[in-house]
């Protein structure tokens, strides 16, 4: 898979080449960075995040938080993060400090489903002088998923 450029397109075969694109990833990511992830449901975004995780030191179960908003992960980075905002319509009739625990300066934050909060998430990152890292998933046929990485 080689080393992930600032602007990268990746491409995968099956769920642990997915992963192992996670990992890569995670070795260029610091606490403070939020990573946003988007693509269709059943993509691997939860596969690409949990290999984030394990890469980041992160031990035992790996799940989606779609029910719960978010987990948090202590690992050897400080924590993990992990969102997962399919559920929300917009970020208006919810608590506006709803993200606040997630993104933390001592946490690496994964964003399943980021858009309806695109704008709280990068000002989340900012006040922690974290980056914004963009990953787009889409279906590239059978068990075969593209990746963009910015």
């Amino acid at each position: 898979m080689g080393v992930l450029k600032h602007t990268d397109e990746k491409h995968t075969d099956d769920p642990s080449g997915t992963a192992a694109l996670g990992a890569k990833l995670a070795e260029t990511l610091a606490p403070g960075d939020v990573v946003l992830v988007r693509g269709p449901l059943g993509v691997g975004k939860t596969v690409f995040i949990r290999g984030a995780a394990r890469q980041l030191g992160v031990q035992g179960a790996i799940s989606s938080p779609s029910f719960v908003i978010g987990r948090r992960h202590v690992a050897s980075v400080g924590s993990v993060s992990h969102l997962d905002l399919y559920r929300l319509k917009s970020m208006a009739n919810e608590d506006p400090a709803l993200l606040d625990d997630y993104l933390t300066a001592d946490a690496v934050a994964f964003v399943e489903w980021p858009d309806v909060a695109a704008e709280e998430l990068a000002r989340l990152a900012r006040s922690h002088q974290g980056r914004v890292v963009e990953v787009e998933m889409a279906f590239a046929g059978g068990d075969r998923r593209s990746l963009s990485i910015r």
